[in-house]
């Protein structure tokens, strides 16, 4: 199964064992989402290409989150800058602050005047639903070598895409540094290192024989859980392949039971489907909203309400249409020794993600839920523009 971390060459590579390197790659990332999310800015170090002999040189960028940038977080950015600073956005955010159509593949970099580097600009320009700036707009430059990865961290982050990011040969002891690599092998490297840290029987209403596990990746404070029915792991060989739902986790429907979405009553048709034939498991995943969060969530459903669908709201507050990895559920399930399963989804994303990672799919299982007079524009977009199936 493809799920293995990526090794981080470097000098004490063939000292240290690749588990530790692993760990400390793992622990870098975090601890600059953590500090992107205080509004703390961090340092980045990437390569890019001599102009004069095209040998690979080091470079470092300054990276500070757009959203949250608060005047004390500004001045510390700036202090660290050896170059102009520029605005990463995502190409349909970026078209609708500038206000003209801009390439849809990549990022656009904007120059930071000194009228864009204060908090309640940064904001409006990062959020759709936060107050807009009216002033002059600022030009298109080229992306800095590392952008990619510098978005992709705030992402990670789950703040919203936009950040500053700025030349820099500052070396800061208090603040953390980390490599280009580290970030842009994060998610296979967590799923390499995902382990179960608890186990326990739970009894569901109309199912007794269920048991919850938790997973954890190294250094990471977030779980996903699998919801175990019966021991789908023993069936044997002849017999059909145990049901398996990926569910990411939605907050407003599944335990607020919001109509906005089908998410609570397709886990419950889940696990009753599971405990009819008398096996199955569902990994709860910790990617809520698509894998924007539940914060972005939230700004998504304003959106939608002023008249965007949720593909669009997605996109306009700088997400993709879909923002999840599906690695960390191949992990769950070599973890739990279910090596074949039987889908129950309505997302062949789902199906290619986990066939890719070497899971055997014997099957697909519909996933469909009755639309419920609030949700009808929905569903109805999940299969038009996403591509589910029925």
């Amino acid at each position: 199964m493809s799920v293995g971390p990526d090794s981080r060459a470097g000098p004490s590579a063939s000292t240290e064992p690749a588990g530790q390197l692993q760990r400390l790659a793992l622990r870098s990332v975090h601890r600059a989402l953590s500090d992107l999310r205080r509004g703390v800015p961090v340092l980045l170090d990437t390569l890019m290409a001599s102009e004069s002999a095209g040998r690979p040189l080091g470079a470092r960028l300054a990276v500070l989150a757009a959203e949250g940038a608060s005047a004390a977080g500004l001045a510390e950015f700036e202090a660290l800058t050896a170059g102009p600073a520029t605005l990463l956005l995502a190409p349909v955010r970026a078209a609708t602050v500038l206000r003209r159509p801009v390439p849809e593949q990549g990022l656009v970099a904007l120059q930071a005047s000194p009228a864009l580097l204060r908090p309640h600009v940064l904001h409006g320009f990062a959020d759709p639903t936060a107050e807009q700036f009216v002033g002059s707009l600022p030009s298109t430059v080229a992306a800095l070598p590392g952008s990619a990865a510098a978005m992709l961290l705030v992402k990670l982050a789950r703040l919203l895409p936009a950040c500053l990011v700025a030349p820099s040969d500052a070396v800061e002891p208090g603040l953390v540094r980390l490599g280009e690599a580290e970030v842009l092998g994060y998610q296979n490297r967590a799923a390499g290192t995902l382990r179960r840290v608890a186990d326990a029987a739970v009894p569901l209403e109309g199912v007794s024989d269920a048991r919850v596990v938790a997973f954890r990746a190294a250094d990471s404070a977030i779980e996903h859980l699998a919801v175990i029915i019966g021991h789908p792991e023993l069936l044997p060989a002849d017999a059909p392949a145990p049901l398996v739902r990926l569910h990411s986790e939605c907050f407003t429907g599944d335990l607020l039971g919001s109509l906005r979405c089908d998410c609570g009553p397709q886990l419950r048709q889940a696990v009753a489907r599971m405990a009819a034939e008398g096996s199955g498991a569902l990994l709860y995943l910790a990617q809520e909203g698509r894998g924007i969060g539940l914060v972005n969530k939230l700004r998504a459903y304003t959106l939608q309400d002023a008249g965007l669908d949720t593909v669009d709201a997605n996109r306009a507050l700088g997400w993709g249409d879909d923002e999840r990895s599906f690695l960390v559920a191949a992990a769950m399930l070599e973890e739990l020794g279910i090596r074949r399963i039987r889908l129950l989804t309505d997302n062949p994303d789902k199906l290619a993600a986990l066939q890719a990672c070497g899971v055997s799919v014997e099957g697909r299982v519909s996933a469909a839920i009755t639309a419920n007079g609030v949700n009808d524009a929905y569903l109805a977009t999940k299969t038009a523009r996403l591509g589910h199936l029925r």
